[in-house]
């Protein structure tokens, strides 16, 4: 597709970071599987910042843009305003980041069950429906209790997510390092 020449270092370098990160990322995961309501908290902190950094990253890009733009400004208040109150009222946060993972695995699901049942007499179409299923199955986990079962959904869901992150990135830099042999 591209004509572009594979410098031979980047799989060199790339396998030995992708270790040491698949690594650091096994030990979050454990760290948030064992202990998710810090992981929790972490999460929530750390979106926090987020909507906090890019809320100044718009009121900047909008002064220089057009210092008139209302909407730009609008944006930019509301994204810092939302951070601050992740950061002062945690629980609103975790209420609020376990709602929108909710409506996440409900449209996964129902994305998930739609491909499913267009590829319904084709081979594989069942793993489509196994993951509405839990798709489904994880959304009504979220709503039942919330927002308290937010607190430790969440960092459950992102530690199971780091580790698995990890063991694809050792796996990644694995194969890469036999690639350049």
């Amino acid at each position: 597709m591209w004509n572009y020449p594979i410098n031979e270092n980047l799989f060199d370098k790339f396998s030995k970071y992708s270790k040491i990160t698949g690594v650091i990322f096994i030990i979050l995961g454990v760290i948030g599987i064992i202990y998710p309501v810090f992981m929790t908290l972490a999460t929530v902190t750390f979106v926090a910042w987020l909507m906090i950094f890019g809320g100044f990253m718009a009121g900047y890009f909008t002064y220089l843009s057009d210092k008139r733009d209302y909407l730009g400004w609008l944006k930019s208040f509301i994204l810092i305003g939302i951070g601050l109150l992740m950061i002062f009222y945690p629980m609103t946060g975790i209420g609020t980041v376990g709602l929108l993972l909710a409506i996440y695995f409900f449209m996964d699901s129902f994305a998930s069950f739609s491909i499913a049942m267009t590829m319904r007499p084709a081979k594989g179409w069942g793993w489509w429906l196994i993951n509405a299923i839990f798709s489904m199955l994880i959304g009504i986990l979220f709503i039942v209790g919330w927002p308290f079962t937010s607190t430790y959904l969440i960092g459950l869901l992102v530690g199971f997510s780091l580790f698995f992150d990890g063991f694809a990135l050792i796996v990644t830099g694995s194969i890469f390092k036999k690639m350049t042999k």
